[in-house]
This record gives structure tokens, sequence and C-alpha cells, in this order.
């Protein structure tokens, strides 16, 4: 069993470029099933995290790869890659 603290000292890290996403900063729950639907990402800080925040990240349970001791992987599009396959589909 994994409580929601340990989650959120986990660095996350996204398969598809190996950057790191930040830290999962929120759960999505549906109630009626139970299940975790999403896990928000909160990036870091602009200005030693205290002026403006990067935009939360929201991965779907089902893009989680693997949770590991330390990191958590994850597959991810970013805004640019989901913009380019609207542009092409």
């Amino acid at each position: 069993m994994v409580k929601i603290s340990d989650f959120q000292i986990k660095d996350v890290v996204n398969v598809a470029d190996g950057k790191r996403l930040g830290n999962i900063g929120d759960i999505e729950i549906n109630l009626s099933t139970g299940k975790i639907e999403a896990v928000v990402i909160t990036g870091a800080g602009k200005v030693l995290g205290f002026f403006g925040r990067d935009e939360e990240i929201i991965i779907p349970w089902k893009n989680i790869i693997k949770i590991g001791q330390d990191v958590i992987l994850v597959r991810f599009k970013g805004f640019e890659e989901r913009k380019t396959e609207e542009l092409e589909g």
C-alpha cells in the first residue's frame, strides 16, 4: 500500500523525453468507483517558488508506466506535441 505523502516526494519523469515534470500535488479520484483517475503534477515556482507557478499537468492514471522508490515514470505528450498532432490530423 502507498500513501499520498509517499507519492508527493517522488519526482515525476516523462519517458518520452527524459524530462522531470515536477511532483504530484494532487490526485483525482472517481467517487463512484473509488479509483484514481489522474494525478496532477505541480511544477517548481519560477523564482524561489514564490512568484508565479508553472501550469499544472494532468496525467491520466493509465499513462503511469512505473512507480519506483524515488521516481514515477509517465508517458506525457506536451503542448507542442498535441498541437502538431491536431494540425496534422
